[in-house]
């Protein structure tokens, strides 16, 4: 049995988490009302079987930058200031993954490999629109995505830019996810949040999402280690020290495994660094990704 101590630990890390959690979902749905006109020009676009809804902002003589959205994400919740602010230097392109926002349908669920999925729908994103080498821009889920989006196109991704994602996970992380599994254990608030977006979907969906964290952990932990390591273009590393739901032994552990990889932190940075400090943000990666 546990100790006493693992208890608590755990019991800890499952209210971090939580709180962190909801803070993180209904920012992301009180942003959705303040950006209440577009950031861009939006299109539906075909790829791998499924509609996905795709904005894009500044000219396409502009080098390319892709901005991949976390977690019940959209492309104006996740990247409204990099959409509006990274005009002048970018073509800036995000969406929103499948299952979430406008690219539904299809309803969201979660394969074992759904990170790589994501990666590979955002790949064919990038080709419809024409662009062969780009810049990526990952944000929580979305930067597990874009690790893997680099190293299995490496012809394509030319420098990669991540923050609040997770290398692996572990028997923590398994505790917390069990402990919000059942929708009806989130706040009211939250849980009516998303049930207006996603209806009866939700808690499906989340029980999908929650076995495919639990099937990884099962599998040894590894979320992105594997294809991190092989990682061949220049990368960033972001992270804002008082994120809580990303721990700063992830970011870490990027800048010491990724090749070629730089870590900058935000030392009153939480989750959500590149919202908080946007034009801070946009200017690192206008400077980073710019440069040809």
């Amino acid at each position: 049995a546990d100790s006493p101590q693992t208890t608590a630990a755990i019991r800890r890390h499952c209210l971090v988490l939580k709180s962190a959690f909801s803070l993180h979902m209904l920012r992301l749905a009180s942003a959705a009302r303040r950006f209440s006109t577009s950031a861009g020009k939006s299109q539906k676009i075909s790829v791998n079987g499924v509609g996905i809804h795709v904005v894009t902002s500044g000219k396409t003589p502009l080098p390319a930058l892709l901005c991949i959205p976390g977690g019940l994400g959209t492309a104006e919740t996740d990247f409204d200031p990099q959409l509006r602010g990274l005009a002048d230097a970018f073509q800036v392109v995000s969406y929103d993954p499948r299952g979430y926002g406008q690219s539904r349908p299809p309803v969201r669920d979660f394969p074992v490999d759904f990170y790589q999925r994501d990666a590979d729908d955002a790949a064919a994103v990038m080709r419809a629109l024409g662009h062969s080498t780009y810049a990526v821009m990952g944000w929580s889920d979305g930067a597990i995505a874009a690790v893997k989006l680099a190293a299995t196109n490496k012809h394509a991704v030319d420098k990669l830019i991540i923050f609040g994602g997770n290398a692996y996970m572990g028997p923590d992380d398994a505790e917390a996810f069990e402990a919000m599994r059942d929708i009806s254990r989130w706040s009211k608030r939250l849980r009516e949040t998303h049930l207006q977006v996603y209806g009866d979907d939700l808690q499906p969906m989340w029980s999908s999402a929650t076995n495919a964290w639990l099937a990884i952990i099962k599998a040894g932990g590894d979320v992105c280690m594997e294809q991190a390591r092989s990682i061949a273009c220049p990368t960033l590393v972001l992270h804002g020290a008082k994120d809580p739901l990303c721990l700063p032994e992830h970011p870490d552990w990027f800048a010491k495994n990724i090749p070629n990889a730089t870590l900058h932190v935000f030392p009153d940075g939480k989750h959500n660094i590149h919202l908080k400090y946007a034009e801070q943000v946009n200017d690192m990666v206008r400077d980073f990704a710019g440069r040809r």
